[in-house]
């Protein structure tokens, strides 16, 4: 099994291909060992010392490191425990995913909604997956978007930029119902 490597715009988060499927469809953010339980993979990455977030994406997963721990020392272990989960065959994901948080929109505004979740899944979703991340619509009200940062995204020093220069931007052309964007931790 040959595991492809590639940095992301978060110094603190690389990107690690395997060369199959990860979760097929749909994502996992795990922000500590807590929350993954369910994940034998994101579970063995946890158990690297410096390792803080893993994301599970359709065909990657992204590591995101503490400040303390260097690439160097890190990188190898965790080749060695994706490679070790692959060829042991064990699951990404056991059970139901339990990770349906309602999105706060108004009835009155599905045609709005309708059109940002088109936008963000044919324009931004596809570009920041490039990059090792994932961007989840949260909600709208009163003009104003709320979304999620995900993997190399979350915590990266220009996703700010992103969500105000190029997000924003972009869903204001689009759609003139739209004056803000604003991130969420969820």
């Amino acid at each position: 099994m040959f595991i492809e490597t590639e940095g992301t715009p978060n110094p603190a988060t690389l990107k690690f291909l395997p060369g199959r499927y990860v979760m097929g469809t749909g994502t996992a953010d795990f922000a500590s060992p807590v929350s993954a339980e369910r994940s034998p993979l994101a579970m063995a990455l946890f158990d690297l010392p410096g390792v803080a977030r893993v994301f599970l994406g359709g065909d990657f997963i992204t590591v995101t490191k503490t400040e303390e721990t260097p690439w160097q020392a890190l990188k190898p272990q965790v080749l060695a425990a994706i490679m070790d989960h692959f060829v042991a065959g064990r699951p990404v994901i056991e059970g139901d995913s339990g990770e349906d948080l309602a999105e706060e929109t108004a009835p009155e505004d599905a045609e709005i909604v309708a059109q940002i979740k088109e936008l963000l899944d044919t324009r931004v979703r596809p570009a920041v997956a490039g990059d090792g991340g994932d961007i989840v619509f949260r909600g709208y009200r009163e003009g104003v978007v709320r979304l999620h940062m995900q993997g190399a995204c979350s915590g990266c020093p220009s996703s700010t930029a992103t969500l105000k220069h190029g997000i924003e931007n972009m869903l204001r052309h689009f759609v003139p119902e739209v004056v803000a964007v604003e991130q969420v931790d969820f």
